[in-house]
C-alpha cells in the first residue's frame, strides 16, 4: 500500500495526468464502456463540470506523481429526489496498481461524504471487472442491481453492476 500518498481536489494542471490514466483502463478490456481514448482537449468541460458538491480528486505520491483519481458526478442529473445520490468513479495509472489507491481514494470520497452534501454513493461497473468488484465489496459497497448484456465488445456481450453504499 502506498502510504505516502497525498489526496487532493483535482486542480485543471492535472487534465493531463487524469486522462492519460482513463486512457490506459481504455485500453484494457472491462474496465470501461469507452472504446476511443480521449485528448485532454476532449475532456476539459467534463473537468469543468466538476465542481462543488462533484469533485475529482487525485492521489499524488510523494514525487508529484499522479497515481490515480477518483470523480464524484451526479447520479440522474436534474431529477431533484436524486440530488443527495452521487455517482463515484475511479482509475489508477498501471505503474501504481494493486497498492492501495483507489481504496484509499474510495475511502477518502467515503469519508467527505457529508461534506458533498451526499447520502448515497452509486458505482456502475462492467460485470467481468473483477478487480474493481472485489473492491467494492471490500469497502461496504453492496450489489444493488444487474443490467445483463447491455454493453457490446468484440468478444460479445457484457453487462453492467450497479453497487451502492449510504452513508451510516
Amino acid at each position: 500500500m502506498l502510504s505516502s500518498l497525498h489526496i487532493r481536489t483535482a486542480q485543471k494542471e492535472d487534465l493531463a495526468a487524469i486522462t492519460a490514466i482513463h486512457n490506459q483502463a481504455i485500453n484494457r478490456p472491462y474496465t470501461n464502456a469507452y472504446t476511443e481514448i480521449f485528448d485532454p482537449n476532449e475532456r476539459l468541460n467534463w473537468f469543468q463540470e466538476h465542481t462543488g458538491n462533484c469533485p475529482i480528486y487525485v492521489a499524488e505520491t510523494s514525487d508529484h506523481e499522479i497515481a490515480g483519481w477518483l470523480s464524484v458526478s451526479p447520479y440522474r442529473s436534474g431529477r431533484a429526489a436524486l440530488q443527495h445520490t452521487k455517482e463515484v468513479s475511479y482509475y489508477v495509472h498501471e505503474q501504481h496498481q494493486k497498492r492501495g489507491v483507489a481504496t484509499q481514494l474510495l475511502r477518502f470520497a467515503m469519508d467527505h461524504i457529508k461534506e458533498l452534501d451526499t447520502k448515497v454513493y452509486i458505482a456502475i461497473v462492467l460485470d467481468k471487472n473483477t478487480p474493481s468488484i472485489e473492491l467494492l465489496k471490500k469497502n461496504g459497497f453492496a450489489l444493488w442491481g444487474h443490467l445483463p448484456g447491455i454493453a457490446y465488445f468484440n468478444d460479445g456481450p457484457c453487462g453492467h453492476l450497479y453497487f451502492g453504499w449510504t452513508a451510516g
